[in-house]
């Protein structure tokens, strides 16, 4: 009891004198993206993979007992910046909207003085290309630019970026905000299937490509801890590092996360390198949660931590003399909103891992860490008293009105798609489905997560069949409708993608992904006027979405909405200067109403934007025409023809 008492004043007089460095004291949020704790040198592999992580966690200190809320990336990442857990902050799944209402850490410190920046390395946490609506609130730069896989291209010209890429954005923006206090997000993406790391790492791991993966982002974090140091900001900065969540790598069946609550995917690393080196090599065995990590940033560097934020700061767990039970909870919305199963609800309690299923699993963690023999059947106390700890634990930390209204469809979105022929259904249309058990159907996971990346890698030949098989034995399954009508549009069958589109609103009525997929194949058939109700969703909920509001703003454009075309393509502009088909089809209209000198700027940035097009060219020699500007239209139409004859 002493001890205690002595090691509470400390920490009083401690944290304190860090709150009032806060115009000082600059932070950086590092998430790894799918890594698992047992990779980890700092946390006891032997595997020698992140010797640039190990040196941080010897200057900071390590939670050797950190658990993820959830095994999806917008799900955790939402938890992790709001320090509220999902039932509270509702976003389950891709594209749901963070609700402005939330409490969240760049936006607090940004009011605080801040330059915050963030820097992240896939699609999945881009804004603008409806996975990660509201994310961007609160910072200066959001450092994302990725966009759906075209013809020809490979993912990291698409869809994410390696490490590297992503620190050649971030170190510069560092060393120009670095005479004030800055936050900065760093995501890195690389141990995130397919495991594909650059060489030597691919080399040196073939027979383990996501050690490859690790190792080579543990160098690429190496080159951006030396910068830290060389430019005098490493000392007196707040590094908090952390993985979302793991990987399961065949665990209990699941080929990679997203379905489980096992440790393999909620088992994280978390450390934080205080600034000074404070409690350098501290390191803390209680059991915590990653919503505790804005909590506990806000504790050090403000002193302040709003009232709303769920978990809880740390700090006060540095001076414990023996390890404290506090329990953990995760849930997965993914099964239900992916395939029509059941969601599931874990707590991790005592020695106990309770998830909440149809068929409910009880593990005792100190006996059976690979979570081997299910107990619920023969401790039926103790899975009970867990599961009414879920029900009452649920019932005190959910939220229905904080964000619920903002991932809900709008009624009027829902009228609209009755008109169109819809079921009327809710999230995930399967009758029963709460009772599906995730166990006895993970290889359909495993199979339908194949051929997503089938689809991405222009595999059709590999995807289309699998697909077809998976809905034939199972058409309730939103994922394999969703994709089975990805596929066929990615082979412009657009005719044959439009029912098991249509099939996948209907099993989920709210998914963009599937709205915008249907407007596009709708579009290509010629069903203009049926098009723009699903683009008109798709932006109504992500009003970022700027291919989203283009593909609308070009579909007016064919149904005499000339006028809501061009203030629409105004909007994608606004939000993202250089897009060329916006710029092209606004000069154009422009030029059409008989308004050429406004027309010529945006025909000017598509040509500049992209050079070789016939098309922006003579555009441009149109309106150049008709404000007399004969000179500039005659070198502007011989570029044209030009391009055009390099074509045939």
């Amino acid at each position: 009891m002493k001890r205690d008492l002595i090691a509470c004043v400390l920490l009083s007089f401690l944290l304190p004198r860090m709150a009032g460095a806060a115009e000082k004291t600059n932070v950086i949020l590092i998430t790894l993206d799918t890594v698992r704790a047992d990779r980890m040198g700092f946390l006891g592999s032997k595997r020698g993979l992140t010797p640039n992580l190990d040196m941080v966690a010897r200057d900071g200190v390590v939670f050797e007992q950190a658990y993820s809320q959830a095994p999806l990336t917008p799900v955790s990442h939402a938890a992790i910046l709001t320090g509220t857990y999902p039932q509270f902050h509702q976003i389950h799944n891709f594209g749901d909207k963070l609700s402005i209402k939330l409490p969240y850490l760049p936006a607090i410190l940004k009011l605080r003085g801040y330059s915050t920046g963030a820097f992240v390395s896939s699609i999945i946490l881009d804004p603008k290309n409806g996975f990660a609506p509201g994310f961007e609130r609160g910072f200066d730069v959001y450092d994302a630019g990725f966009h759906r896989q075209r013809k020809g291209e490979n993912r990291f010209q698409s869809i994410q970026r390696r490490a590297d890429d992503t620190l050649s954005h971030a170190m510069p923006w560092l060393e120009n905000n670095a005479q004030r206090p800055f936050f900065m997000f760093l995501h890195l993406w690389d141990a995130h299937d397919p495991y594909t790391p650059p060489e030597p790492y691919k080399t040196r791991y073939a027979a383990a490509p996501y050690d490859g993966e690790i190792a080579y982002l543990d160098a690429a974090l190496g080159k951006l801890f030396a910068m830290l140091r060389a430019k005098g900001l490493y000392e007196n900065t707040l590094i908090a590092i952390m993985a979302d969540h793991g990987e399961a790598l065949g665990d209990h069946g699941e080929k990679t996360h997203g379905v489980f609550l096992y440790d393999a995917t909620i088992h994280v690393p978390l450390l934080l390198k205080l600034p000074g080196a404070k409690f350098a090599g501290r390191r803390v065995k209680s059991r915590v949660s990653l919503v505790d990590v804005s909590p506990t940033i806000l504790d050090l560097v403000l002193d302040a931590v709003p009232s709303v934020m769920q978990g809880q700061s740390l700090m006060g767990l540095l001076f414990a003399t023996a390890a404290q039970d506090r329990p953990s909870f995760a849930e997965t919305e993914y099964p239900k909103s992916a395939f029509g199963w059941s969601g599931l609800k874990a707590l991790r309690s005592a020695n106990f891992l309770f998830v909440k299923a149809p068929q409910q699993e009880l593990y005792d963690l100190a006996a059976d860490p690979a979570e081997k023999t299910n107990l619920a059947g023969t401790s039926k106390a103790a899975a009970s008293r867990l599961s009414s700890q879920v029900e009452d634990f649920l019932k005190r930390t959910s939220s229905s009105a904080t964000a619920a209204s903002e991932s809900a469809m709008d009624p009027k979105d829902v009228e609209k798609l009755t008109a169109l022929g819809y079921v009327g259904a809710s999230h995930s249309a399967r009758q029963g489905g709460s009772n599906i058990d995730p166990k006895a159907h993970i290889q359909i996971a495993n199979q339908l997560h194949d051929a997503n990346l089938d689809i991405e890698d222009n595999r059709l030949e590999v995807a289309l069949p699998l697909l077809q098989r998976v809905v034939a034995s199972d058409p309730q399954i939103y994922t394999a409708q969703y994709y089975l009508g990805v596929a066929y549009a990615k082979q412009r069958k657009f005719a044959e993608a439009i029912p098991p589109l249509h099939k996948a609103i209907e099993l989920q009525p709210d998914s963009t992904l599937a709205h915008y997929e249907m407007g596009l194949a709708l579009f290509e058939t010629g069903d203009w006027k049926t098009a723009a109700v699903h683009f008109e969703i798709v932006v109504n909920k992500n009003p970022k979405w700027v291919d989203a509001r283009y593909s609308l703003a070009s579909v007016y454009a064919r149904i005499d909405r000339v006028a809501d075309a061009a203030a629409h393509l105004v909007l994608v502009i606004e939000e993202e200067p250089n897009h060329f088909r916006a710029n092209l089809l606004l000069g154009r209209i422009l030029t059409l109403k008989g308004q050429p000198d406004a027309a010529v700027p945006y025909l000017e940035k598509a040509v500049k934007v992209q050079a070789d097009s016939a098309e922006a060219n003579a555009f441009l020699a149109d309106a150049y025409e008709r404000l007399g500007r004969t000179a500039d239209a005659a070198a502007a139409r011989a570029r044209a023809g030009a391009l055009r004859r390099k074509l045939q």
